[in-house]
């Protein structure tokens, strides 16, 4: 019956994505959406709507765990859930920093100015708490060509944090095209959860595969040409979800390798000093061109073949699908 959440969480997303779009314009939390002609101005923050949905689907699970037939570790549910809520908001302050006029901001024009970024990762650490008190997942760890290493203490002290602030921050660098960051996170987390189910490993598995669910009902209203933009409210949602479900399965090593798009991400942005954007420049035949003589993203190197936005979101959503399946019939 647990599966029922699934349809809670597309449901609610769905229903009231339309009432908080009119809401968040009407509070003047919007951005512009650049890489279209007269650079229309959208509603932000898809993130609230995609974790009101998730939200919605956890609480039934929640209730039938509590009433029913309890057969999940709640401790580790709910520290996961303070987790995820932590990081949202951080990411949701992120896109309340709003100018009344369009300021320039990493090269483009926008009303969204954002936190710096040297402040986000540190206002994500403490995000990694509940999860630490809880001292969730296991401190041995496979490591490839190495074998099995017990980390110990150091596991829950030092790797969690580390990894819920890199993850977190890192599904930010990897956005701009409507669909991208909903699309990659929905593949993401839809594999990650049913890796994590199938190793027997519910608890992180549910909270990924309900994500999964809000997002697949946000992309109506993500997906090119979008009517409702993500923000950092969603980037930080997805990276939070899924660096739990990560800890919680004990899938470290799925978790690496289905999350290549996004290291090797951070890995061009730091050529720039985190200064480059994702975006590029619309051409009069509606193809994008990079900003940069030089790659400071995946998507600067997939403009190289001369494609649109929707082909640029799509040919990394099936980088990504094909990453997953690899890591799915390898580790197995």
């Amino acid at each position: 019956m647990w599966w029922l959440g699934l349809l809670l969480a597309f449901g609610v997303t769905w229903l009231i994505a339309p009432k908080m779009m009119q809401f968040l314009r009407k509070i003047g939390l919007i951005a512009i959406d650049q890489q279209k002609p007269g650079k229309p101005r959208l509603p932000t923050s898809g993130g609230l709507l995609v974790a009101a949905g998730m939200l919605s689907g956890l609480f039934w699970v929640v209730a039938l765990n509590s009433f029913l037939r309890p057969w999940l570790n709640i401790s580790y549910l709910l520290a996961a859930c303070n987790t995820v809520l932590i990081i949202t908001l951080i990411g949701f302050l992120d896109d309340l920093n709003i100018s009344k006029r369009a300021v320039r901001t990493t090269g483009i024009r926008d009303f969204r100015i954002g936190l710096p970024q040297w402040l986000k990762p540190l206002l994500t650490l403490p995000a990694a708490i509940p999860l630490m008190a809880v001292a969730v997942g296991e401190s041995t760890m496979a490591i490839p060509f190495i074998g099995k290493v017990d980390f110990g203490i150091l596991y829950p002290l030092l790797l969690v944090p580390v990894a819920v602030v890199c993850v977190s921050n890192a599904t930010n660098m990897l956005a701009g095209m409507n669909g991208l960051e909903a699309g990659m996170g929905l593949v993401l987390c839809f594999f990650s959860g049913l890796f994590a189910l199938f190793r027997g490993n519910p608890e992180g598995g549910i909270l990924a595969l309900l994500l999964a669910s809000s997002l697949l009902a946000f992309l109506r209203y993500n997906w090119y040409p979008a009517r409702f933009l993500p923000g950092d409210s969603l980037t930080y949602l997805i990276g939070s979800v899924f660096v739990t479900t990560v800890i919680l399965g004990n899938i470290e090593f799925f978790g690496i390798i289905v999350f290549l798009p996004w290291i090797l991400e951070a890995f061009l942005k730091l050529r720039s000093r985190f200064r480059a954007a994702s975006l590029g420049i619309l051409q009069a035949n509606g193809k994008l061109k990079s900003r940069y003589k030089s790659i400071y993203s995946l998507t600067h190197l997939v403009m190289k073949l001369g494609v649109t936005e929707r082909q640029i979101t799509e040919i990394l959503i099936s980088l990504e699908i094909l990453l997953c399946l690899f890591a799915w019939i390898w580790l197995y």
